[in-house]
């Protein structure tokens, strides 16, 4: 372990604006956006150390455990200042914590026994991240089951989108692997340079369970009290069904599945105008 090594020195310099998805977007309220980027930033910091390919497990830890250590006292100033949000705004601490707690799930977890297992990791590194911005708009905590739903599917279409990076870099599978065996498949197939039939079968049938998630989460948008937020919960919902598009249609081993710029802007407008028009 290298007592000298820093969360920064771990930053891969990737931002708000690198997401598949908008992140504290001005479709937000202003006195919304502070918050959210406080969180997304340490959201990022976390996610960094956590990913990193060549520090050590021990390294990770400690540095996850600093993240915790700032929230309530002192450690590190991205999760003091993201601490003092909270508490300037009665927000719990736990959409933090139970984050942190999915970073470490990272660092000592690489393999996923079934569908359950991975939402139960979704539990911890996506559904805290809808719920706290929900928070933060002072919306009805009865929404958190459409957010849990549409957050989930977000974490599964990453994974999905990165299952061969992941694998190589980290030898990490979020690809249940009775799924891959019931496919006469192992997870060194996630390292080829094209994906086998056979494994994109296995995509396609996770991407039909994560177009249920996004069937539980769509009226999501509408039941937002806050019309900005609503705007863009309507934009994530949007950009997440095309994304599910394009990976039944290509292979994530050999093709980029994300979104051109201009596509996406397209399907935000469209899916601004029509959550308006249904609103209305």
């Amino acid at each position: 372990m290298s007592e000298g090594l820093t969360a920064d020195a771990l930053a891969t310099g990737k931002g708000e604006n690198d997401e598949n998805f908008p992140v504290a977007s001005w479709l937000l309220r202003a006195d919304a956006r502070a918050p959210v980027l406080a969180y997304y930033r340490f959201a990022r910091a976390a996610d960094d150390i956590a990913d990193h390919p060549t520090a050590s497990a021990p390294d990770k830890l400690r540095l996850l455990a600093e993240m915790r250590a700032g929230l309530a006292a002192t450690g590190d100033p991205l999760a003091m200042a993201l601490g003092d949000v909270c508490r300037a705004r009665g927000i719990p601490l736990d959409h933090a914590s139970e984050l942190l707690d999915a970073f470490v799930r990272d660092v000592r977890v690489t393999r996923y026994a079934d569908w359950d297992d991975l939402i139960g990791y979704c539990r911890l590194s996506a559904m805290p991240v809808g719920r706290f911005v929900l928070d933060v708009h002072g919306e009805d905590r009865a929404l958190w089951p459409l957010s849990d739903a549409l957050c989930a599917a977000l974490q599964v279409i990453n994974h999905l989108q990165d299952c061969g990076k992941d694998y190589r870099a980290l030898d990490r599978v979020y690809i249940p692997e009775p799924q891959l065996a019931a496919a006469g498949l192992g997870v060194a197939d996630l390292g080829a340079s094209r994906a086998s039939p056979a494994l994109l079968g296995v995509i396609r049938e996770l991407v039909q369970r994560t177009r249920g998630l996004l069937v539980q989460s769509s009226p999501f948008a509408r039941a937002i009290r806050d019309p900005r937020l609503s705007a863009e919960v309507a934009v994530i919902q949007r950009l997440a069904e095309d994304l599910c598009d394009l990976l039944a249609r290509r292979d994530p081993l050999s093709e980029t599945v994300h979104h051109a710029k201009f596509r996406a802007g397209w399907l935000a407008l469209r899916a601004i105008v029509a959550n308006a028009w249904a609103r209305a």
